[in-house]
């Protein structure tokens, strides 16, 4: 077994040692089919909960999206989100020319894009940031973009449960307190559905999931 590998099982047992990372589902058991997994975000802990929560065989094809600028910062944290998680690093801002104009050749979404096309599932959060409310923010274009691009690939909506407890934004030393992750049904883009509706629809799917259980 490689050091990755290893350190992956290590994560794992202290993500559920922290936190319990107990997963539920409903309407979409854990299946060895690429998805894409979309949740709200409340803490840096949030991927590595869903990762944790996820069946062991499932975590090898199932990528997280990490933002490039926080999580490349450090030797360490660079080479935990690339070796064992696999992360599609992601820019939270598009790069400028000399004039000040954003280049239209750095699509954020690139990157997932091509994870989808080479059949790996993502683990994405549509709100784009952290949030400290208990509603999540309105979701972001991003989701709509993958729902017209894969028609064919199950959304599956996530709720976690008490993860900003465990690591509140700011801090780095997580706190022990039982978490969960929630598994919805799985949405699908209806045809001539508009963006706007489809992000509300699959926001509503999110928070439904904090009362089912």
């Amino acid at each position: 077994m490689k050091l990755p590998e290893l350190a992956g099982l290590a994560l794992a047992a202290v993500a559920r040692l922290i936190t319990g990372a107990q997963g539920h589902w409903y309407g979409a058991p854990p299946k060895a089919e690429q998805r894409i997994y979309f949740a709200n975000h409340q803490s840096h802990f949030d991927w590595v909960l869903i990762w944790a929560a996820l069946p062991r065989d499932l975590r090898s094809v199932t990528r997280p999206i990490a933002a490039r600028d926080y999580w490349t910062r450090s030797k360490l944290k660079h080479w935990i989100t690339r070796e064992v998680f696999n992360a599609v690093y992601v820019s939270r801002t598009r790069t400028k020319d000399a004039s000040g104009v954003g280049s239209d050749d750095e699509d954020p979404l690139e990157p997932l894009m091509e994870a989808l096309r080479h059949g790996d599932s993502l683990v994405i959060f549509p709100e784009g940031t952290r949030g400290n409310k208990v509603d999540p923010a309105p979701f972001k274009a991003g989701l709509f973009h993958l729902a017209e691009a894969f028609p064919e690939l199950p959304l599956i909506p996530a709720w976690i449960d008490n993860v900003q407890r465990v690591m509140p934004k700011g801090e780095v030393v997580p706190v022990p307190i039982l978490c969960s992750v929630t598994f919805g049904k799985p949405l699908v883009l209806f045809p001539g559905e508009s963006k706007q509706g489809f992000l509300e629809r699959a926001r509503n799917a999110v928070m439904a999931l904090r009362s089912v259980h």
